[in-house]
């Protein structure tokens, strides 16, 4: 009915959501907070502290439903998980009730913080009754969050009940002050009976036989400040929304009728000298208040009030007192996004949580490095822990997944950071390298000591046999292999990337082309001493150096086509060793680098099988022996080396690559040039043409 005549309808009681989709509701300005506000802030701070695992008590009305249908989608969709709900009867509270209450203390033991909505009204009747009962007293032993109460009512029960369990709680309070600024309190303030009765101690005219010995109120009153004592004695939530109602309709009042529009009006309208209802609306809708009580009090496009909220610890004093202290607050203004701050340094926390912040969770956080595993079949906060695969990392609690690292990173012992990768390679300065090149230079001593043991005795028949200038050139190779290990060792770089694989394949190459020539000088020789022979011709320097030069010319055109079309180059390597940035050369094409292997594994079988052949062959000192041992240690190496190479992964395929080099040198060294360096130097006497002439018995 009154919105047919547009009537403005300011409630100090109905809740937001009441009359929301109602055709008056343009009409009607509730100065009821909207309760979204601090719902929301409960849910922030509920997750500031990490309190997933609570309980929600409310009375069995239509309001404690109202408040369970908005908390409750709240909480989950921002991951707390609601251990219990008690909806508190209006008409009654009985054993049934109250054994009610109890069950989730004994099902529910993990959870200690507990959201309480509630009239005000109603408050003290329930903790009087649970007072008195073991059961219900063990929800004081809890941290309590309350709604939005008045601090002054509230601070009322805690003086007369006493109840000191609920020191500690935090309360979501209208934020307020009193002061002395009463400049548009008019006629509106003495309408309500209620505040009437507490601060000026009048009475309505209506009411002059109700309530003896009080005078009747002026129509207009002289107001003075009322103390602090008095509006604490007086002011309950519903008049605290009053008082607030009131100073809205006085502002919006004298706004309107100061405004040049109003002026525009009464000037159309002669006679008229108070405003329409109807008028007032653009007012209100367009409305900011800064009045005694509150500090930011406005209307929103729906009419809704919006109140900034404190957060409210309450702290008892040495006196037994109680002492409300503001920790934070809650702030939405209009759409803006609601806006949370806490203070957590001076909360009181209860004694006995040992006056430590609580904890309120069904398990215990998943530190970083874990993931939350959801155990089946139970709500979303009771999980398990989970640690990150290994190479990913979690860096906060209770993360839901992992994530891996930058390439030039990876993750820690604990896998909770990205830490950078340690730069890799075969250094001369680790333990690794300073073995190989101290084995390097002692092969490099040796082969040198050897070779200048040939060039001093060039004229004994043992360094003449079997070509002395072959020998001269399979030194000099095994010497030039030693000092190719150099390349492999340290820092890679274009320059010895290009060269380390070509050279050592060429060297290789020219050391088994010298052993072959070795091998098919023998086999020549012993055939030419037959009568009438015709590998007389063959004999001589020019076959053993047609072989060498061949057979080193095609390893020679491997190598260059293989720098030709897609040379090696320095490369780094993130990913097969963890933890390591692995420098390396990348062989550019691996078709080619086995190629090169290959061929030079070709070329040792054939002096092997051809060295096997004539091993048998008479003579006190015939080298084809000599070379088959040294050949089958050189292809014994070269075996082992691919899948040994295949199976290692970053500095230590160099290693292995080195190791192979330096052996089947040393395998060459020591079998081909170790008996003769022995006769030289140890046996003379063995070192005569005669000795290398004697046959066998046999007579061939």
């Amino acid at each position: 009915m009154m919105s047919i005549s547009k009537v403005p309808q300011i409630s100090y009681s109905v809740d937001n959501d009441v009359l929301k989709d109602e055709p008056q509701s343009p009409f009607v300005y509730r100065m009821a907070p909207n309760q979204e506000v601090y719902l929301m802030g409960i849910v922030k701070m509920l997750l500031h502290f990490q309190w997933t695992w609570i309980g929600l008590m409310t009375l069995d009305n239509e309001k404690g439903e109202r408040f369970l249908g908005t908390m409750t989608p709240l909480v989950i969709e921002s991951g707390i998980c609601i251990a219990f709900t008690v909806r508190i009867p209006i008409q009654y509270l009985d054993e049934k009730v109250l054994h009610s209450w109890s069950h989730p203390i004994q099902t529910q033991r993990k959870w200690n913080v507990l959201v309480y909505h509630g009239d005000i009204d109603y408050v003290m009747t329930v903790l009087l009754f649970m007072r008195h009962d073991e059961r219900g007293i063990k929800f004081f032993w809890k941290l309590w969050i309350t709604t939005v109460i008045h601090d002054v009512s509230l601070g009322v029960i805690f003086r007369v009940f006493q109840m000191f369990p609920i020191y500690g709680a935090l309360s979501f309070m209208i934020r307020g002050k009193v002061n002395t600024d009463y400049e548009y309190l008019d006629s509106f303030f003495l309408t309500l009976s209620k505040i009437i009765k507490g601060v000026f101690h009048c009475f309505d005219s209506d009411l002059r036989l109700s309530v003896k010995r009080w005078k009747v109120c002026k129509e207009k009153e002289e107001l003075k400040a009322p103390s602090k004592e008095v509006l604490e004695m007086t002011l309950s939530q519903d008049s605290y929304s009053i008082y607030n109602s009131i100073q809205v309709v006085a502002r919006v009042l004298k706004a309107a009728t100061s405004s040049q529009a109003d002026r525009t009006l009464k000037g159309r309208w002669e006679g008229h000298q108070t405003l329409q209802p109807w008028q007032l609306h653009p007012f209100l809708r367009n409305f900011q208040s800064h009045n005694n009580a509150t500090e930011g009090i406005y209307f929103g496009e729906n009419g809704d009030m919006a109140v900034d909220f404190d957060i409210v610890n309450w702290v008892e004093t040495p006196n037994s007192s109680l002492k409300r202290v503001k920790v934070g607050s809650v702030q939405r203004h209009g759409s803006e996004e609601i806006k949370f701050t806490i203070d957590q340094d001076i909360i009181v926390w209860p004694e006995w949580f040992n006056k430590t912040r609580p904890h309120s969770r069904c398990t215990k956080s998943c530190p970083p490095g874990y993931i939350k595993f959801i155990k089946e079949g139970e709500p979303l906060c009771c999980y398990d822990c989970s640690p990150c695969v290994e190479g990913t990392i979690s860096t906060q609690e209770d993360s839901t997944q992992c994530h891996g690292c930058p390439e030039d990173q990876h993750p820690n012992k604990i896998r909770d950071q990205c830490v950078p990768k340690h730069i890799s390679f075969l250094n001369h300065k680790e333990p690794l390298g300073i073995l190989l090149n101290v084995l390097t230079l002692s092969f490099i001593l040796a082969t040198s000591f050897v070779l200048g043991i040939f060039i001093k005795y060039f004229e004994t028949p043992v360094v003449r046999a079997n070509n002395r200038d072959l020998s001269y050139v399979l030194l000099i190779s095994l010497l030039l292999s030693f000092l190719s290990s150099f390349l492999f060792i340290g820092q890679p770089h274009k320059v010895t990337c290009l060269l380390r694989q070509t050279v050592f394949s060429i060297i290789f190459s020219v050391a088994v082309s010298s052993v072959l020539a070795k091998t098919v000088t023998v086999v020549v020789a012993f055939m030419a001493s037959k009568p009438g022979s015709r590998m007389r011709k063959w004999l001589g320097k020019s076959l053993a150096n047609s072989i060498v030069f061949s057979c080193s010319t095609i390893q020679v055109g491997i190598c260059t086509l293989w720098l030709g079309i897609t040379p090696p180059f320095p490369d780094s390597d993130m990913h097969s060793q963890p933890g390591e940035i692995v420098l390396q050369c990348n062989e550019g094409s691996v078709t080619m680098f086995y190629a090169a292997l290959g061929y030079m594994g070709f070329l040792a079988a054939i002096c092997f099988t051809v060295a096997f052949l004539a091993r048998k062959l008479p003579g006190a000192f015939n080298e084809a022996k000599l070379i088959t041992f040294s050949m089958l240690v050189f292809c014994s190496v070269w075996v082992s080396f691919v899948p040994t190479y295949l199976s290692t992964k970053g500095k230590y395929m160099v290693a292995v690559q080195v190791f192979s080099i330096l052996a089947s040198s040393l395998g060459l060294l020591g079998c081909i040039f170790l008996p003769k360096c022995y006769i030289i130097l140890l046996r003379p006497h063995l070192n005569t043409k005669e000795q290398l002439m004697v046959k066998h018995e046999d007579g061939l």
